[in-house]
């Protein structure tokens, strides 16, 4: 695993590859073989960069997150949610063509291993909550916030 460690608006971030593709975007510093020389490290870095300032509405960066297949399926579904807008756990569910699994895909959305470029911030509970975030809650509400600043 590569790593490199990156400042964003809502705290330190570790970007994890495994050379060609980002594996994990972890909430912190985590150590690992560096990787800030590599092309994938230089073009999440970047890309967070826009995003963070208003400048990028959608990433296009290879992605390779470990998980089973319904959380893949639901991984997927989250990366449908237009910017600036938000799902609930009932829609994600509907969407994946499990309705009655919004609760599984709560689960699969606290697993999500690359927050932001899969954006699991943008599902909130039925009520318009927030709920849960591997983050905080205040970080989610930055990046909503951002979001609808830039729509």
């Amino acid at each position: 695993m590569f790593t490199s460690v990156i400042h964003t608006p809502i705290g330190t971030m570790t970007i994890c590859s495994d050379g060609e593709a980002v594996t994990r975007l972890c909430f912190g510093m985590y150590k690992g073989d560096m990787g800030s020389h590599l092309p994938v490290h230089q073009a999440c870095e970047r890309q967070l960069a826009e995003y963070f300032s208003g400048r990028r509405k959608q990433f296009d960066l290879p992605l390779a997150p470990e998980g089973t297949a319904f959380q893949q399926l639901v991984w997927k579904a989250l990366q449908e949610i237009p910017y600036g807008e938000t799902r609930s756990y009932r829609e994600i569910a509907a969407a994946v063509g499990n309705p009655r699994a919004a609760r599984a895909v709560g689960l699969a959305n606290n697993r999500n291993p690359i927050p932001i470029l899969i954006p699991c911030h943008r599902v909130i509970g039925a009520d318009g909550s927030l709920v849960g975030y591997a983050g905080g809650i205040p970080a989610k509400d930055t990046l909503l916030q951002l979001e609808a600043m830039y729509r």
